[in-house]
């Protein structure tokens, strides 16, 4: 929804348009596109999930869509290959007969990977199951210790008196349901649960959660919440005994007495366990969670053995596992809220019932990023194929599931399109409601086009440029700015000098054998390479500012007075900087053909005046 209209418009998908149909498929995940209306910046699209694993016939046409033709080099009876990015003749014949073509090899989708593992051989051993019960108590002991309202439950009148005779020497609870094959604590010498014996057991690990909480409470082998965890725990397992309809130790009636419990469905039917209806929660929020808890814990037993050995451990992959899992019934609603909301990981025990098998299967989904094709049907197959159902199905009463024209065609993809319809004339594991995905929604395309135009963007883009323009002028046009860094208008026609190393001025001395008559004060440039290449061995002449003058008459000029000379205001549309040369003044809106009382721009105060030669930039030799 949030990405299918902006892939749309950055043709991910190729052409488009009203009614088409294309097809998402992978390895096991497969689900049929189908678009109602385009609009402008909008889709509305309706999806349509195909089954996970499919049938026969569906997976043939799933191996046609993801064999690749490019290893195809065949020409009709013959093998000569084909030119490279060129389909063979036979690859090329074939394609023009299919009514579908993939429009996308490699389209990254984020979603859920299924991974499925049979319970049966998980639980088919008595270790395996003893394993199981063992962390079911130990997570019905963390979610009492972590309950707010433990509390409450250890001062209620009503559950002390009912525990109060667990205390007495030499008690246990003798239920049938109790062995010594599948509980960890059970009490040999009694033939039964005893709370020494469970104390034996799992006393530290209650010490532990009762030392992770911030109120402290009473931890002795005889202290109320010991003997609370006791009672849960022994109601726990009888439940899970009650629910399995069974004595004998054979696993089928052990897997659908978990799975009744997983649902939430609980059998109180012994009186020694009816204390617990004083505060419905402590089924609800302690044993229901447990169960779940300890499926997870149990599956992760199997990847690494020794890991939840230590209380810290264990107590962490729990709370852990209660942050980013979510453990329900596929049917809950907490299942449905929980993909909508793209929690990272779920699990589920599902129960798989249909002519040829019985089975229950641990469902494990984590998000991330799968790898799709994506396939564009041919719109009026899809349609036809449909109609074909409708009258094959309404008016010709051919109520088979494996009828012929549910069958495979690779050519038209006819199972997938079939199965893809609505019930009872396909078998859709879930079929979308109308949906509609904005372009404004795509993060990718928003960074391109800058997303919608309102008043409330208009306003922030002028209110960034005029900060920027602020900042900019701000910092280039203080005294001592460098102008490279701001793009304040007007300044680019002056140069800091301040931050290089001040130049040296032409002496005499150094000029003494050019003949010419000492030059004033003023910037020179670096040697620059002669133009004849002659290798006479003379220096190359300096290229300065100002030039020399001509040979003629001197223009007169003033007599040089001795003190100090006054200096003169800059008067309006004046520039003036400070120099490495002196003091250096820019004429505002003058060229240079200036006055001769004012110094020529760019020249520094007291320098040539204006009225001398023209400026001559030749190399003489």
């Amino acid at each position: 929804q949030h990405t299918l209209c902006g892939d749309l418009v950055l043709g991910r998908w190729g052409n488009y348009g009203p009614g088409d149909c294309f097809v998402l498929a992978s390895d096991y995940l497969n689900a049929l596109v189908h678009l109602i209306e385009v609009g402008n910046g909008l889709v509305t699209f309706q999806l349509r999930g195909l089954e996970f694993r499919g049938t026969y016939c569906q997976q043939r046409e799933v191996e046609a869509i993801t064999e690749g033709v490019e290893e195809d080099e065949g020409c009709c009876c013959c093998e000569p290959g084909h030119l490279p990015r060129v389909l063979s003749f036979n690859a090329a014949f074939g394609q023009r007969w299919l009514a579908w073509e993939v429009t996308a090899s490699k389209y990254v989708l984020e979603g859920y990977s299924i991974s499925d593992n049979n319970a049966a051989s998980m639980l088919q051993v008595f270790d395996l199951r003893k394993i199981l019960i063992t962390y079911y108590v130990k997570s019905i002991i963390y979610y009492v210790s972590r309950s707010p309202k433990l509390e409450a439950w250890l001062s209620h009148e009503g559950i002390a008196t009912a525990l109060r005779p667990v205390r007495a020497p030499g008690y246990a609870d003798s239920d049938p349901t109790f062995s010594l094959s599948v509980d960890e604590d059970y009490d040999l010498r009694l033939s039964g649960l005893s709370l020494p014996a469970f104390c034996a057991v799992h006393l530290e690990w209650i010490q532990y959660c009762a030392s992770r909480r911030s109120q402290p409470v009473d931890q002795d082998w005889n202290s109320p919440l010991v003997t609370l965890c006791f009672g849960l725990c022994v109601l726990g397992r009888r439940a899970l005994g009650t629910a399995s309809h069974s004595m004998s130790a054979s696993l089928e009636p052990f897997l659908y007495g978990l799975h009744a419990l997983f649902k939430g469905d609980f059998r109180i039917t012994s009186p020694r366990d009816e204390w617990v209806f004083a505060d419905m929660d402590l089924l609800h929020r302690v044993v229901a969670p447990g169960v779940r808890m300890a499926l997870k814990l149990h599956q992760d037993h199997f990847t690494s053995p020794d890991e939840y050995e230590e209380p810290a451990a264990l107590y962490d992959a729990i709370a852990a596992n209660e942050e980013r899992l979510v453990i329900s019934h596929e049917g809950d609603p907490a299942w449905r809220s929980a993909i909508l909301s793209n929690t990272p990981s779920l699990l589920a025990l599902r129960h798989v019932l249909d002519d040829a098998s019985d089975e229950y299967k641990i469902i494990m989904l984590n998000r991330r990023h799968l790898s799709f094709r994506v396939i564009k049907v041919n719109r009026e197959c899809v349609r036809g194929l449909w109609a074909g159902q409708q009258q094959e199905l309404v008016f010709l009463r051919n109520r088979n599931p494996e009828r012929g024209s549910i069958q495979n065609a690779k050519q038209a993809l006819r199972n997938m399109i079939n199965s893809s319809c609505d019930q009872p004339l396909g078998y859709p594991i879930y079929v979308s409601p109308l949906t509609t995905s904005l372009a404004g929604s795509h993060p990718q395309l928003r960074a391109l086009w800058g997303g919608p135009i309102s008043l409330s963007a208009i306003a922030r883009w002028l209110l960034r440029s005029w900060e920027r323009l602020h900042k900019g002028c701000g910092a280039g046009c203080n005294s001592g700015g460098n102008v490279d860094d701001s793009d304040c208008g007007g300044g680019g026609a002056l140069t800091s000098l301040s931050n290089n190393p001040p130049l040296a001025h032409p002496t005499p001395e150094n000029t003494a054998g050019s003949g010419d008559q000492p030059l004033p004060p003023g910037p020179s440039w670096g040697p620059r390479p002669s133009l004849s290449g002659s290798g006479d061995g003379r220096p190359p002449p300096l290229l300065q500012w100002p030039p020399p003058r001509l040979p003629g008459p001197t223009p007169a000029s003033p007599a040089p007075t001795e003190g100090p000379r006054p200096s003169r205001l800059p008067g309006p549309g004046l520039l003036s900087s400070e120099g490495p040369s002196g003091k250096w003044s820019l004429g505002g809106r003058k060229g240079l053909a200036g006055s001769e009382a004012e110094p020529a721009s760019g020249s520094p105060k007291g320098g040539t005046p204006k009225s001398q030669a023209p400026l001559d930039l030749s190399l003489s030799p």
